[in-house]
């Protein structure tokens, strides 16, 4: 049994949602999200809770079951909290600035890198090496953080790049040989 599918996931105030067969439509305060979900996972809404139920224990089933669970309350919280994922930038020179909509990078390449954001994404830089990228569909936020993550990924033996806050850096040794002596 699907422990996450079956948890019902609460409705709050301000947040409508609207069931049309495979389609669920999410609207609040934030926005409106709308997806396709299995027609076999049936979604009811019952007071202010919505039920995720699957016909069979069969094993596309049970997968399925848990993952339409968690897509339906990232929905439920994208249109009311949101999404956010931060960026650090490290490095000598290494900044962020935005100029309209977009970000302008410049990370250590001839060039400076300019960054258009997806649809329904906010871009947002604090000082010079803080990235914010804010929007209410966790999958895009989390797919325009890699995007940028992806342009300068932290190089492993200064930590020099872009990377999440918070995000571990393993820096590996550089070369020993002369330092001991060697040919």
């Amino acid at each position: 049994m699907s422990r996450v599918g079956q948890m019902p996931i609460t409705v709050p105030q301000g947040v409508s949602v609207t069931i049309d067969k495979d389609e669920v439509t999410v609207s609040g305060p934030k926005g409106e999200l709308r997806r396709h979900f299995n027609p076999d996972i049936s979604i009811t809404q019952e007071n202010d809770c919505l039920i995720l139920s699957r016909p069979s224990d069969d094993r596309e089933h049970r997968s399925m079951h848990g993952l339409m669970r968690s897509l339906l309350a990232n929905m439920v919280e994208g249109v009311t909290k949101g999404f956010e994922k931060t960026l650090e930038i490290v490095g000598v020179g290494y900044r962020a600035q935005k100029t309209g909509d977009k970000l302008v990078l410049n990370v250590g390449f001839s060039h400076a890198i300019e960054v258009t954001p997806l649809l329904g994404i906010t871009l947002d830089v604090e000082g010079n090496n803080r990235i914010s990228v804010t929007g209410i569909d966790k999958e895009v936020v989390g797919e325009m953080a890699a995007r940028i993550r992806a342009i300068r990924p932290p190089d492993a033996y200064k930590g020099k790049g872009i990377r999440y806050s918070g995000e571990m850096v393993r820096l590996k040794a550089g070369k020993a040989g002369k330092a001991i002596g060697g040919v």
